[in-house]
């Protein structure tokens, strides 16, 4: 069967506890780096796993299919926000993290079983600014963006 698959890759001057705590414990962290959402289980596998919005909507929601703290956090994953996407069914996202030296390697895989996907495609436009914001985070205190949609570049604006 066809798979669309999406494959990002960082590495954070950072421990391995911190951050699997920024990927999974403080709710508080993840709304400043994630734009907001948060989401919410009890990261073990076989648990629940939901994306809420700050307004309250559940946008995506799945399982805990792999719980592996500071190694490995897999989750099946459905949006359930916008209807077409909802329809393409579970996707996996796999995460990866493996210490070296004074960083930790991040590396996350999202995949589908169908191509072309539209949630591939959109997740592909999401995990960069959303990790970049995880990044800068743990690696100064600041989130890099403040939008992930902005209505113009700064670099349009000097045009």
């Amino acid at each position: 069967m066809p798979r669309s698959t999406f494959v990002y890759v960082t590495y954070i001057h950072t421990t391995p506890e911190k951050l699997w705590s920024a990927l999974t414990d403080d709710m508080e962290f993840m709304k400043q780096y994630w734009f907001g959402v948060h989401c919410e289980s009890q990261w073990t596998a076989g648990s629940s796993w939901k994306m809420v919005h700050q307004d309250g909507r559940i946008l995506d929601a799945g399982e805990i299919v792999e719980a592996d703290p500071l190694r490995r956090l897999v989750i099946r994953w459905q949006h359930q926000d916008k209807p077409d996407l909802k329809a393409e069914g579970d996707s996996i996202c796999r995460m990866d993290l493996e210490p070296i030296g004074a960083a930790v390697k991040l590396s996350i895989t999202h995949t589908i079983e169908r191509e072309p996907s539209k949630l591939i495609e959109a997740v592909s436009g999401g995990w960069p600014k959303i990790i970049s914001n995880l990044k800068s985070l743990l690696e100064t205190g600041v989130a890099v963006l403040n939008d992930p949609y902005p209505v113009q570049s700064a670099r349009a604006g000097n045009k």
